[in-house]
This record gives structure tokens, sequence and C-alpha cells, in this order.
């Protein structure tokens, strides 16, 4: 295996607070005809700062998300550049014809940014946006980006600089792992690690357990390629066409429906191209999901570091990993609760 890109080991990686708060108000104080729209929920989308920072530049319309969101197309069509930062369910499914048909037909650039995205969020099937890429992909003239680590969730704002349309982006809030050492680049793929023995492609917070798992497969003599993906529409990156091309196993990971998310874009990508190869798709299956913790959850929907190491076990057809003992798991999720207050 060969790692194409020096980031800090999952399990010692440092965490930046407020990656994406921090970094907007710099933004936004280069950029004055950047402003920032809300939905009562200005702490928790790390909006505070630029409300005190540019108080005539920030506007809190309340839960109104549908009027919100025609608020948003006006002041995108007077010159303004407005970012939306909420949860994301309220920036996608509650206002969804809005955004359609005021902000994408029109190709205006509205910037929706969605924290807790899927199931990161414990608040169950109403806060839970499980199928926000697949919605917003389907829109013409939407880009749909997710960010890995802190360094993305810093450096999308430029990215989105050379974007002219609406852009969705799921972002991560609050203590954020530092994964990575450069910025995030528009509709390109980060190699982090290049082998044909299986082939992860992962997005999102799924990186971080993806590149843990990749470092035991290497530690076991497997060649694994690890692919991270940050823009998820546009598709079209040579770099993952080529890798699919010579892998002999492709397993894509995501904290989204498999249908509609990063599965299905590569599914179509093999298909299209007439590629076959073993191919399996690692996300939530055709389910509304209910509360609990983030570790509880991605473990109870097979979205855990398990089912993933099941996954690559079943395509290598070898016994790879090592099992955790009861013991062992007790312990994890008694940390896990604990991290998460409960």
């Amino acid at each position: 295996m060969t790692i194409s890109e020096t980031s800090a080991a999952p399990a010692l990686a440092s965490f930046d607070t407020k990656p994406y708060g921090t970094a907007f108000v710099r933004y936004a104080a280069e950029r004055l005809q950047v402003v920032c729209v809300t939905n009562d929920l200005t702490a928790s989308s790390e909006a505070d700062g630029f409300r005190e920072r540019f108080p005539d530049r920030y506007f809190s319309l309340g839960m109104a998300e549908q009027n919100l969101v025609g608020t948003l197309a006006g002041l995108a069509r007077e010159g303004y550049v407005p970012f939306y930062p909420t949860f994301s369910v309220f920036g996608t499914r509650r206002p969804y014809e809005q955004i359609a048909l005021s902000v994408a037909y029109p190709a205006l650039p509205v910037r929706i940014i969605g924290f807790l995205p899927g199931l990161t969020t414990p608040g169950g099937v109403t806060h839970q946006s499980i199928d926000d890429v697949a919605l917003m992909s389907l829109l013409p003239n939407m880009t749909v980006l997710e960010v890995g680590d802190a360094i993305e969730a810093r450096t999308v704002l430029e990215v989105m600089d050379d974007i002219p349309g609406p852009v969705f982006c799921r972002m991560l809030r609050g203590e954020v792992p530092v994964l990575f050492d450069s910025p995030m680049q528009f509709n390109k793929a980060r190699e982090l690690a290049v082998g044909d023995d299986v082939l992860i492609l992962s997005t999102g917070v799924q990186t971080e357990t993806t590149m843990r798992i990749v470092a035991e497969l290497e530690h076991a003599g497997f060649e694994a390629g690890h692919l991270h993906i940050s823009t998820l529409k546009p598709f079209t990156d040579p770099l993952v066409l080529e890798r699919l091309r010579s892998a002999r196993n492709v397993i894509t990971v995501e904290n989204h429906l498999v249908r509609g998310g990063l599965g299905s874009s590569v599914a179509e990508l093999l298909a299209e191209n007439g590629i076959s190869t073993n191919f399996r798709r690692i996300g939530i299956q055709d389910t509304f999901t209910h509360g609990g913790t983030r570790d509880y959850l991605f473990d109870y929907y097979g979205l855990g570091e398990q089912a993933i190491k099941t996954a690559v076990e079943q395509m290598l057809n070898r016994r790879v990993f090592r099992q955790a003992s009861a013991r062992e798991m007790r312990h994890q999720e008694h940390n896990a609760a604990v991290a998460e207050g409960l």
C-alpha cells in the first residue's frame, strides 16, 4: 500500500473547535457581500461569531424555513451571497420546493450549510437528514459537498468562491478531528492510500473510521486503496474512474441512505463504464431511523466500524481483523455515551 497524503493517525488525531464558525467570520470579513440568515439555530450552527462581528449582515428569521429560503433568493438577486447554516434536515427536506424553484432553478449563489447530517444527531427521525444528499443532488444547478475533517471545514468556504450557482454542504461542528494536511479541492478525490485488493470510497465522518480500517489492512499485508470524496455532485474526477478500473473489490461507506448518495454515484459510474467488480455499499438501508448515541446508531443500522470490517472480510474471503471482546465493546459503548453526555 502506498499512502498518497500525509495525515494524522486517526487514533491520535488532534481536534479543532468550531473550525467552520471561526473560518466563516474570517471569510466574511474579506467579503462584504456575504450575509448570514438563520432559523433560530444561531449557536447550534456556529453562526454566533458572525452575529457578534457583523450584526448588520445577520438575520434571524425564526422557524419558517420556506419563507427563509425566499429571503435567501431575494438577497442573492440583489447581489449578496447569503449563507444559511442550520441542521441539515431543516436546510433540505423542509423547504425543498422553495429551494428547487427559487434558488436552484435561477442558479442563485445561495450557500446552505447542513450541520448534524445523517445519524450524527440523537434527535430521531424529525432531525436526521438521512436523505439530504439524494434530495439536493437531484436538483439541476446544485453543487453538493461534504467535509471530512477540520481542514476541510475551514477551507470549503474558499472552494465555494469558484462555484457560481447554489451549494449544499454537509458540515461538521464542535470538536472536529484534523485528519488532512492540505485544503479541500473542488471535484478532486483525496487519495489517502493506493492498493487494488480492495478500494474503499468514503465521505464525511466515515472517512476517519475508514482510515483506521485501511491501516489495519496494511498491517495484515493487504493492499487497500482509500479515496475520500468531498464533492458528491458533480462526481466526475477522472482519478475515481481510474481507481475503480483497477480495483478487485469496491466498497462505499457513507452516513446516508445507500440510495441516492455516494454508493449510488459509484454504482452508476461502474455500470456506465462497463466495469465488472465486486461491489458493496455501506449505508442506511430502506428505513427510517430512531434516536440514540452516534456509535449506537451507526452499529444498529450497519454503518459502524464492525459492519465495514465484515464487508471487507467477506470480499477478501479472509479473516483479517481481531474481534473485540465483550468487555472491550462494553467499555467502548460506555466511553461513547459519556462523550455524548448520556
